[in-house]
């Protein structure tokens, strides 16, 4: 199958750094994915072309990119899939981060936001002489979350992030759902509290976005109204958005 792949590219050391639309014309099987084919563009048409992969079987996600507008892991995003009529790929970096070159993005903000939830247990209480232990019933609830490989593609399309960089983000309230939802946590209010300020859970406007581009079913919007049900439910419902909620 003939395809072109339209990739962005840009290269902070040119002249002007500024972003632009390349075209790959290349004939790929009908089992190639959008990272397949990347990578055939790389090796064989254009060294210069930077992205970033590893595991290419949907498990380390650091190959997720926009494809034809919506964030993907393009490791399991078969080109036949997705090109249009004219057998066209638009790909381009992950949105709401800063580009480092063509399709590589800087996670540093990923990462500062998932560490500013706090995902650690904090357990109080007398130490166990092992382990901190919990029944598996109580933990079947958070099987979903747990699935979340930290990819990115949900804060890459996220639309809240968009218009305010202050927001904690799908990603990092998904986590911090893991946290408030482990039975061997005792600091759900002072996270909840946390939660509940400005950039936090009540900043999501619910369009849904995260929910569609997850790969692997986290769903961090249901998570983001769960912690907005624990949130009222601890006291919590001066803020403007529990009163709009209530």
């Amino acid at each position: 199958m003939e395809v072109t792949l339209n990739v962005k590219r840009f290269d902070p050391e040119s002249e002007g750094r500024v972003a632009h639309f390349q075209q790959y014309g290349l004939e790929v099987e009908d089992y190639f994915t959008v990272l397949a084919a990347l990578i055939k563009v790389r090796e064989e048409m254009d060294g210069s072309l930077a992205l970033r992969c590893s595991c290419r079987a949907s498990i380390c996600g650091s190959c997720a990119m926009r494809v034809n507008g919506h964030a993907k892991l393009v490791c399991k995003t078969k080109i036949k899939d997705v090109a249009n009529r004219d057998h066209v790929v638009t790909v381009e970096p992950m949105g709401n981060l800063p580009v480092v070159k063509d399709l590589i993005t800087d996670m540093k903000p990923f990462w500062d936001k998932v560490r500013a939830v706090q995902p650690w247990l904090q357990p109080h209480g007398e130490v166990p002489e092992r382990e901190y232990t919990a029944p598996s019933e109580t933990m079947i609830h958070l099987t979903g979350v747990m699935s979340c490989i930290m990819c990115g593609a949900c804060v890459s399309d996220c639309t809240a992030l968009e218009v305010d960089k202050n927001f904690l983000g799908p990603a990092a309230l998904a986590k911090a759902y893991r946290f408030v939802g482990d039975p061997r946590d005792d600091s759900d209010k002072e996270r909840l509290r946390m939660y509940s300020e400005y950039g936090g859970i009540w900043d999501c406007t619910r369009c849904m976005e995260c929910v569609e581009v997850c790969p692997k079913g986290v769903a961090p919007m249901d998570r983001i109204m769960g912690l907005r049900d624990k949130a009222i439910g601890a006291g919590f419902s001066k803020k403007k958005g529990a009163r709009h909620s209530e």
